[in-house]
């Protein structure tokens, strides 16, 4: 054999080589996951509930500030304390509380009722260099029951944290017109909103009248000057005569695309928008291969990184029969953008199920190449404690290739 001939040998064989790498490494998952429990508490008096963080930056973009905003769950169906928060400076290695934050801890009104926020998201607002604590206004019975019955009885709720001098504003609440039929209950319980280049805020809310009808859901478009939020345009609402319509819509964008997921009792539908305020026709969100998610009655939200898009969910055909509407466990997977569906090869557990519910939970952005999907692990009795739940605060990494 020839020198010549060696030589295209050896190229032939080196190509194939780094050509099976390339193909090996295309297949590869785009991201890690790897949870952690920071806290675990479960005495039967409270567990922590709705942790969600948010990132404020730092001179080193690697290691921001971690803020992390909970509350008690109380042991009856949505009823909450006032709000605590916890900080880290190290990637949540180590963490700093939960502090409770007295300007926003519960107030009584002159009916002897409670006035309480909850279901609240954290965000940054870059431009006044402000955090927002975005949430919805309840009344809770003494019992612990939420009044729906009177106008504005739920609101749109935020408060204001300035890191420099690590002080929380009161709760304040955004004016919303027509509060007597089309926003007599607002809410922006557990919705994930967005800050436009020009420092607006486009915030998904779900809302309805006062005869008891289904939620619709709309995004609104509301101003801040670091003290106070205005709304400025609202959007086409979204609607579905479906069980009790769609509620806890959470937004994102890639490109120049908006992505809205919505809430449904029966299944979860998504939609996309070029504008941030007027959507396309709803539609259930199902795999790649035509199959439904089976994500149904819980909440969903986003992760994005550059171009791609994960949706966070729950979902049936877990072997998770035996928990409350299959929230647990939860999954991570890749969105095909063009398609409107989860590329299923993708999905990741991103937190095991052990017994506990895990249906209401954030999912946030951290540093340039990593993320957080947090939850508070639901204990509602001795099955879910035999399987090993533990009343565990999760935080699940997820790292991007």
């Amino acid at each position: 054999m020839t020198r010549f001939q060696l030589f295209v040998i050896a190229a032939a064989l080196s190509f194939l080589h780094f050509h099976s790498r390339d193909v090996q490494g295309a297949d590869e998952p785009r991201f890690k996951v790897e949870p952690q429990a920071v806290i675990e508490h479960d005495d039967g008096v409270f567990l922590w509930y709705h942790p969600r963080a948010a990132a404020i930056p730092s001179a080193d973009p690697a290691s921001p500030l971690a803020v992390m905003t909970l509350q008690k769950h109380l042991h009856v169906s949505d009823y909450y304390s006032g709000l605590f928060f916890m900080t880290s400076r190290d990637l949540g290695k180590t963490w700093t509380g939960p502090t409770e934050i007295p300007s926003l801890a519960w107030q009584k009104s002159a009916d002897d009722s409670t006035i309480a926020v909850c279901d609240v998201t954290p965000g940054w607002h870059e431009p006044t260099k402000r955090l927002l604590a975005i949430g919805v206004k309840v009344l809770y019975t003494p019992k612990g029951k939420q009044i729906v019955v009177t106008p504005r009885s739920h609101e749109v709720a935020y408060a204001i944290y300035d890191p420099a001098k690590n002080e929380w504003s009161a709760w304040q609440f955004v004016e919303l017109p027509r509060t007597e039929d089309k926003y007599f209950l607002a809410v922006a319980g557990c919705c994930q909103w967005l800050v436009e280049a020009d420092g607006r805020l486009l915030i998904p809310i779900y809302h309805k009248g006062p005869a008891g009808e289904a939620y619709s859901s709309t995004v609104i478009r509301c101003s801040f000057d670091g003290q106070k939020m205005k709304l400025v345009e609202e959007g086409t609402p979204l609607s579905l005569d479906q069980e009790r319509g769609v509620d806890e819509p959470s937004l994102a964008k890639v490109g120049d695309t908006f992505y809205l997921t919505l809430r449904n009792d029966l299944r979860g539908y998504v939609t996309t928008s070029k504008d941030g305020l007027h959507y396309d026709p709803i539609r259930p969100w199902t795999f790649d291969d035509g199959s439904d998610l089976g994500s149904y009655n819980t909440q969903a939200h986003w992760l994005t990184h550059g171009d791609d898009l994960y949706l966070v969910y729950t979902r049936r055909g877990a072997n998770n029969d035996h928990i409350m509407r299959h929230r647990a466990p939860l999954f991570i997977a890749e969105v095909d953008k063009a398609k409107l569906v989860i590329n299923r090869s993708t999905e990741q557990v991103a937190i095991p199920e052990r017994g506990g519910e895990m249906g209401n939970f954030g999912a946030s952005t951290i540093t340039a190449n990593e993320s957080w999907i947090t939850v508070g692990e639901g204990v509602w009795n001795d099955d879910a404690r035999r399987r090993g739940a533990k009343g565990a605060l999760y935080i699940s990494r997820v790292t991007f290739r």
